[in-house]
């Protein structure tokens, strides 16, 4: 049978790439390098998705990124309406009124609406600023949860609206009164917001998604994270806490301020300065092998300070001043207790092997200079 012919005469290539398809190729390739971050959901225009992953890192703690390794391709087909994919979807709204109950996507909604108030949560500053106390923006960690479960439940071919997850949120608020553990009633919130948009909220997506140009989407997308990161800095700058050795708390800012003027940071920022203007004057190489020397990478400085001898000690310096540490320190001469002879055995390791170092370094270089004769 011949095939259909177009109206210019050319035959259609059933296999030619149409203009702005998915590629599972490039989806897998940025699954692999910035799934976590969900660079593939972007590229795939399921934006709310990516963020999903980027606030949980990776879908909760990767476990998304791992189930999309044999998801990826639903997501590009569902992406490019390819006509097989339709039409198992066409027959799933007509098996079923509503989309059937899903528990890895009641998981989802569950663990990204928890993760997302308790970073609410913990960004609203426990201390009073300027007077003002911000202890009452608690009262929108409700709306953080119905936003979380909502979504998730908006992710792909299924939607619904946020006020049934909003409701019933609000409606648990109030026990917090009589629980009185918050990790507890954010998950009687986060229970009741997802079992109300199961429930009452959750249905088919039967019209495409519109089509946002990329500007758009990039805008969305950097306010999300922007918000996102905002609360993030806000818990680590007003509510974040570090125990010092003493078993004592002290805020994270505070340790960092301090840090900033101890000693051990002025050093290192004083030798971190002094590298730099090294490296401008006498050029990056140079500078890079002085670091490699400074490392002590074949142990030579290391076996000079163990023996006790200058980089200027002859072999027959090194060789003396070996002999004399070894019979010092010799185990045998040891006569007290286990810990103590076991101390002796390692001193008297580390000095054999100082002195095969150094003994190599110098037939090494005794090598080297008659090879140059």
């Amino acid at each position: 049978m011949e095939k259909k012919k177009m109206s210019d005469g050319k035959t259609p290539d059933a296999n030619k790439k149409v203009p702005g398809e998915k590629s599972k190729l490039w989806a897998y390739i940025l699954w692999l390098f910035g799934g976590l971050f969900g660079a593939h959901h972007i590229y795939l225009e399921r934006d709310a998705q990516a963020f999903v992953y980027f606030s949980t890192f990776g879908g909760y703690l990767g476990l998304g990124w791992l189930r999309d390794i044999y998801r990826i391709p639903s997501y590009v087909a569902d992406a490019n309406d390819d006509p097989a994919f339709v039409e198992e979807f066409k027959r799933k709204v007509r098996a079923n009124r509503k989309p059937a109950f899903s528990t890895l996507r009641f998981a989802a909604q569950n663990a990204v609406a928890y993760v997302w108030a308790e970073i609410y949560c913990s960004a609203i500053p426990q201390d009073e600023i300027y007077g003002i106390n911000f202890r009452h923006l608690i009262l929108l960690s409700p709306a953080v949860i119905a936003l979380g479960v909502w979504t998730v439940g908006n992710i792909g071919r299924e939607e619904g609206p946020i006020w049934h997850c909003l409701v019933a949120a609000y409606l648990v608020y109030p026990t917090l009164h009589y629980i009185g553990d918050d990790t507890t009633w954010i998950f009687l919130m986060v229970v009741a917001s997802s079992l109300a948009f199961d429930t009452f909220s959750k249905r088919w997506r039967l019209k495409p998604r519109k089509k946002e140009g990329w500007h758009r989407r990039t805008l969305i997308l950097l306010l999300a994270v922007t918000l996102y990161s905002s609360l993030i800095g806000s818990y680590l700058y007003f509510n974040a806490v570090i125990t010092d050795s003493e078993g004592e708390e002290i805020k994270l800012s505070e340790a960092i301020q301090h840090f900033l003027t101890s000693p051990i940071w002025l050093d290192l920022k004083a030798s971190l300065s002094a590298t730099w203007n090294q490296a401008v004057h006498q050029g990056f190489w140079a500078t890079w092998a002085q670091l490699v020397d400074l490392s002590d990478p074949r142990g030579e400085i290391n076996a000079y300070k163990v023996l006790g001898v200058s980089k200027t000690a002859s072999k027959s310096e090194i060789t003396a001043r070996w002999r004399t540490l070894s019979r010092d320190h010799h185990p045998d001469k040891v006569k007290g207790s286990e810990e103590e002879r076991r101390k002796a055995q390692e001193k008297f390791m580390e000095i054999q092997q100082a002195y095969e170092i150094l003994s190599e370094a110098k037939n090494r270089r005794q090598r080297r200079n008659r090879r140059s004769e």
